[in-house]
This record gives C-alpha cells, sequence and structure tokens, in this order.
C-alpha cells in the first residue's frame, strides 16, 4: 500500500536543477536558456556546470523561446525555464508558430505554477498554462507531482523528439512514489484501487487528493486514485476502464477548471463513456496573496475540503 510521508518534503525545482545537471554529463549537444530567473528556477545550476552551455537571455521570454526554437534547428536540445506565467502567456505566439508549427525538438519548463506560487500573488500564478500548451499542436504537456518524477520526466523529455511543456511547483513536495517507480508517458498510474468513485490527479496536489481519498475512507467512501502527469497525450484507458467500474469521476488540480486536467477528463469520457464528473480547480478566478498552504485550503485544493466536497455531493 502506499505511504506519503506529508511532514518530510523536498524542492522539486532544486531536483530540476540537479537532473539538468545530470541530463547535460550525458547529452553534449543540451543547452539550457532562462529569462533572469535563474536562482529561481534553478538553472544556476547548469549554468554553474555547463557554463558555455547556458544562455541568460534577461527579461526578454519571447525572445528566449525563438532563440531556442534555433537552436533546436542546428541540432541542439534546448531546455528554456522561467516561471510558468510567463513561459505559456508572455511567449504564446512564439510557441505557437516558432516551437509547434516547426515541431521543433525545444523543452519548455514553467517553474512556479498554480496558486501555490504564493505571496507573488495573481500576477504570478499561472491558472491557465496548461490549457494554453494542450491546445496547440505537436506539444506533449507533463505535470510531474514529486522530484522523483520531475526527473524522470527530464530524462523523457531530453530523449523525445518534439515540444514538451513541463510544469513544476514552487513549494517543496512530499514524495508520492516509492523509490522503484518508473514514469511511462503513455501510461497513468492507480496508485489505490476503489469502487465508489475515481479521484484523479497530478503535480503538486496529488498528495493532497491522495490523503482525502484516506479521509473519505473513514466516510466509508472507497476512491480510486489515479495519477495523470501526462495530461496531453492523454491515457484514456485508465481512466475510462476505472470509471467503468465506480461510474463517478472527481478531477484535482491546482489550476483553472477550464482547460486543463479536468477538461481533458470531461472530453475523454464524453466521447468513450459518459459518466458524472466533478471538477476541482480554480472557478474562473484569480487567486490572491498568501502562503501556499492558506490559498490550497482557500480555494478548496487541499486534503480536508476536497473530501468535504465529495461528501456533500454524495450525501
Amino acid at each position: 500500500m502506499l505511504v506519503i510521508d506529508y511532514d518530510t518534503k523536498k524542492s522539486i525545482r532544486e531536483a530540476f536543477g540537479k537532473e539538468l545537471v545530470e541530463l547535460g554529463k550525458k547529452y553534449p549537444q543540451l543547452v539550457v536558456l532562462d529569462s533572469d530567473v535563474s536562482c529561481s528556477t534553478q538553472t544556476a545550476m547548469f549554468a554553474k556546470a555547463y557554463p558555455e552551455r547556458f544562455f541568460d537571455m534577461g527579461i526578454a521570454e519571447q525572445n528566449m523561446i525563438t532563440t531556442a526554437a534555433g537552436l533546436s534547428l542546428t541540432g541542439k536540445i534546448p531546455f528554456a525555464a522561467t516561471f510558468a506565467v510567463f513561459a505559456t502567456g508572455r511567449t504564446y505566439d512564439q510557441i505557437r508558430m516558432s516551437v509547434c508549427y516547426q515541431k521543433a525538438n525545444v523543452k519548455i519548463i514553467g517553474t512556479h505554477g498554480g496558486i501555490t506560487v504564493g505571496e507573488d500573488g495573481a500576477t504570478h500564478q499561472a491558472l491557465e498554462d496548461i490549457s494554453l500548451m494542450r491546445g496547440l499542436p505537436n506539444m506533449t504537456v507533463i505535470v510531474p507531482a514529486d522530484c522523483n518524477e520531475c526527473a524522470q520526466v527530464l530524462d523523457y523529455a531530453a530523449e523525445h523528439v518534439g515540444p514538451v511543456y513541463i510544469r513544476i511547483a514552487r513549494n517543496s513536495l512530499p514524495d508520492v512514489y516509492p523509490s522503484d517507480y518508473k514514469f511511462n508517458p503513455q501510461k497513468a498510474q492507480v496508485l489505490k484501487s476503489g469502487c465508489d468513485l475515481t479521484l484523479i490527479s497530478n503535480g503538486d496536489v496529488l498528495a493532497e487528493a491522495f490523503k482525502a481519498a484516506q479521509i473519505l475512507a473513514e466516510n466509508g467512501i472507497d476512491a480510486e486514485v489515479i495519477s495523470v502527469p501526462v495530461v496531453k497525450p492523454l491515457d484514456t484507458k485508465t481512466i475510462v476502464e476505472s470509471v467503468k467500474k465506480t461510474g463517478y469521476a472527481v478531477v484535482v488540480e491546482n489550476h483553472s477548471i477550464y482547460g486543463g486536467l479536468g477538461s481533458a477528463v470531461c472530453e475523454c469520457l464524453c466521447e468513450s463513456y459518459p459518466a458524472r464528473v466533478l471538477r476541482i480547480g480554480m472557478q474562473d478566478c484569480f487567486g490572491q496573496s498568501g502562503t501556499p498552504k492558506e490559498l490550497l485550503n482557500c480555494y478548496g485544493l487541499d486534503a480536508e475540503n476536497i473530501a468535504k466536497r465529495i461528501v456533500e455531493i454524495e450525501k
């Protein structure tokens, strides 16, 4: 049985920075670009290890993406990193035309995703980045939930030929997966079996969703928990098989309920197995300033509020 130590948390950004250095050893053609936030994104680790392969583009995110596209066309494997709100919003046209249209081999890393950016407030909380990226042809969209998964996702991205968007959190996270976990880009993971409902999540709120399932069990509700790190292309088979068994899906995401994982699940079920879906996420609103814990509680994305919402509907 999966056991999560919620008291021990690790920086997923630090895991990202360390894995970039390891990938730099394996791929001489790998280069990293950043837009003047390398200490926050942790790409500074790569800059120290490989200064000749690191490019600080300044506060010019559009130039960063266009440059990354150009580098990819010369045979490089560019990883371009900045805050998710800037990586996808400020650069959307460049990603659409210079990266996706050309199927350029560019990896875009959006750090500081979701409301758990915290005190930086609404202007820096990307709540629509997954929606923007999954709507683009040729783009793969991945949201890892812990340090182990993040490292493996980066390995996959370096091997995969084509555009990839990876969204990681600012806040430190508990380990969700055991040490022998193997990321499979084609397969969602059933973390807990159940028969009353299917609880689907990813990223930094996956641990909250799993804890919510434990609370639900105390209320006599047996939830199946599925981790879906790859939002696009979606593993529809695992989701449909689970919902056929439970009859009901609940999606928890640190993102707007429009266009993200919840929408992807609704589209999947509408086409393959129509069923009731509850989307728990940001309800068509901006966030505000506060600690990650305060904001998760305020917007109903902590375990207690997730469970409470489901119990109220089940009554």
